[in-house]
């Protein structure tokens, strides 16, 4: 034993205990700077954002232990859920990955639902992440426990229907937004005699063929679905209120004007954009060019905020130049145009490429009702005109609760945050957080950049930061920590001054809203600036937005039910464990690039 670490071992020194500010006697904890507590963290969900966090603290914590509840009976999230035909991803592949394990075998430029599940069944499997998981359990309520400092949890096992109870010290929601589908609000859903089928919830021997159906939204799942049904459908009526924008093929734009053009025009794909074998073999045998090529595409994914500024130049090419696009595929056809071609900035609505979509619905099996459902009826559909589609089956493309209201009780300080919510516009510190709530994390909350890209990398940001938060918490003594109420509402006024400026705050023609938008307009779903702009952001712990409450004794728990003692106790008894640590370099500021300068 060196003398540093004889020296730093405790003796039991009680003499320099002095009546503290805090009305305890005040005494040095015997454990060096940098000593951790173990930390119990639970997270909800196990799609991107839970394998995301399961590594993340991997690399960055240790002395804690972690339990991810997931409510599907394998892991994937909304990959799992959604398997309707024709569905895929809207972001590249090779964006659409995590940048800690890269896939260079990817069979088309945008992947397939069902590979973005394997992939992510794959790395959960090889990365050793099932022995976090418990699948096919699912969380019923949360009561943050103030004496305790600590989440009190409620989780029913779905295949025995036994609920059991659970503790956290971290609580980190990673349930995600587009995975809590519903049906259309409209009268009659159970006097329907047909196929009633919603797209996040597809059965796998339905046939379509020879059948007349109704799908119901255009936005991206109607998009993606209408297209698979419509050869095989005797007649189709497609049933929308809001046009919305298609936009052409992304590869083609950016080939003529995008930065990875000259990389795209090395590649080899088919008239679907599948990937040729040689490609994937180029991909898997060179590292240089792959990366050239993610790289590329990625910047071109961040580059598409401009477009969204309803003053920019970019609006206004951008806009004209899909009017003339969407205006060719449906053949001019002035009536279709009409109906089909917004009257809204672009980006106010979800913007999704649908180049079959756009060809399918001049095809003379489809029929477009621009109009609202007053009914279902046993035979099909009434609408808001008084006409009846007698139709075999009805498909509901009708999105998700993206309201941000939770789906179980939440109890912080502050009460349910379920009805909290219910009467305000939901509210976020930086998406991660929320006032009143203690040491609880989420993943895309609101004003999240949920639509600026892939949420892949997005998620690797938002649990850098959040496990960096917690590891502050497990080194400096702190009990508890929860975003200044000031912060949250400093935060919120800048969201609220800023959205006028992009489309996403604009109306639409109709009484259909953006899932972008709350019940009163404010957007809630995106956040205020490009998707690099939220990566700087979560760059730096911004330490003065936050409450904190310490233990007593700084960091091993003692003095339960005392509340805020001496922030400093966490530097102990002199040494460091950076100098106890037998395999670390205690002279690692001579390293170059070290310190920070």
């Amino acid at each position: 034993m060196t003398p540093v670490e004889l020296m730093a071992q405790p003796n039991g020194h009680t003499e320099d205990a002095k009546p503290s500010q805090h009305g305890a006697a005040y005494t040095i904890r015997e454990q060096p700077l940098g000593s951790t507590r173990h930390i119990r963290i639970v997270a909800i969900g196990a799609g991107a954002s839970g394998l995301n966090l399961i590594r993340t603290l991997r690399l960055n914590l240790t002395d804690y232990e972690i339990a991810v509840y997931e409510k599907n009976a394998d892991v994937g999230g909304t990959w799992l859920e959604n398997r309707y035909p024709g569905c895929r991803c809207d972001v590249p592949s090779h964006s659409y990955q995590f940048s800690w394990r890269q896939k260079k075998d990817w069979t088309n430029f945008f992947s397939a639902a069902d590979e973005i599940g394997d992939y992510l069944c794959r790395v959960c499997d090889e990365e050793g992440m099932r022995d976090s998981i418990k699948t096919s359990h699912q969380v019923v309520s949360a009561r943050w426990n103030e004496a305790d400092s600590r989440w009190e949890l409620v989780v029913r096992d779905l295949e025995s229907g036994e609920e059991f109870n659970d503790h956290a010290d971290f609580l980190v929601n990673g349930t995600g937004i587009l995975n809590d589908w519903k049906w259309p609000d409209v009268e009659g859903l159970d006097a329907y005699q047909g196929h009633l089928i919603h797209t996040a919830r597809w059965p796998k021997n339905f046939d379509h063929t020879g059948k007349t159906i109704a799908v119901i939204g255009n936005g991206s799942s109607g998009i993606q679905v209408l297209p698979e049904l419509q050869p095989g459908a005797e007649k189709l009526y497609h049933i929308v209120r809001t046009p919305t924008w298609v936009l052409p093929p992304r590869i083609q734009a950016w080939k003529i004007m995008g930065q990875a053009g000259e990389i795209l025009s090395k590649i080899q794909m088919d008239a679907q954009e599948n990937f040729s074998q040689e490609t994937i073999d180029k991909f898997q045998s060179d590292p240089e060019f792959y990366r050239e090529f993610v790289k590329k595409i990625e910047a071109e994914v961040n580059n598409s905020f401009p477009i969204v500024l309803t003053q920019s130049p970019v609006q206004a090419f951008a806009r004209a130049k899909v009017t003339e696009y969407m205006t060719a595929m449906l053949g001019g056809n002035q009536e279709l145009c009409r109906a089909l071609i917004p009257d809204y900035p672009l980006g106010t609505r979800r913007m999704t490429p649908g180049h079959s979509y756009l060809q399918a619905l001049t095809k003379p099996n489809v029929v477009i009702k621009r109009c609202g459902i007053k009914r279902f009826v046993a035979e099909g559909i009434e609408l808001e005109t008084g006409e009846v589609l007698q139709v075999d089956a009805i498909i509901c493309a009708t999105g998700f609760n993206t309201s941000f209201i939770p789906r179980f009780p939440i109890v912080g300080r502050d009460g349910n945050l379920q009805e909290k919510w219910k009467k305000e516009t939901p509210k976020a510190y930086m998406s991660c957080a929320v006032d009143g709530l203690p040491n609880y994390f989420t993943f895309l909350g609101p004003n999240a950049p949920i639509g600026h890209g892939s949420v892949f990398t997005l998620s690797e940001h938002i649990a850098k930061y959040v496990v960096a938060a917690i590891r502050k918490c497990q080194t400096e003594g702190i009990r508890s920590l929860a975003p200044l109420r000031a912060a949250v509402d400093d935060y919120f006024e800048h969201v609220t001054a800023f959205m006028p400026r992009t489309a996403w705050a604009a109306p639409t023609s109709s009484s259909s809203s953006s899932w972008f938008q709350d019940g009163s307009g404010r957007v809630t779903a995106l956040h205020p600036g490009s998707r690099i702009h939220f990566f700087h952001m979560l760059e730096r712990f911004r330490g003065e937005d936050w409450e904190y409450d310490y233990f007593p004794s700084g960091i091993d728990g003692e003095g339960a039910g005392k509340r805020n003692g001496n922030r400093f106790a966490y530097l102990g008894n002199g040494f460091s464990t950076k100098e106890l640590d037998p395999k670390g370099d205690s002279t690692w500021y001579l390293d170059e690039g070290a310190v920070v300068r």
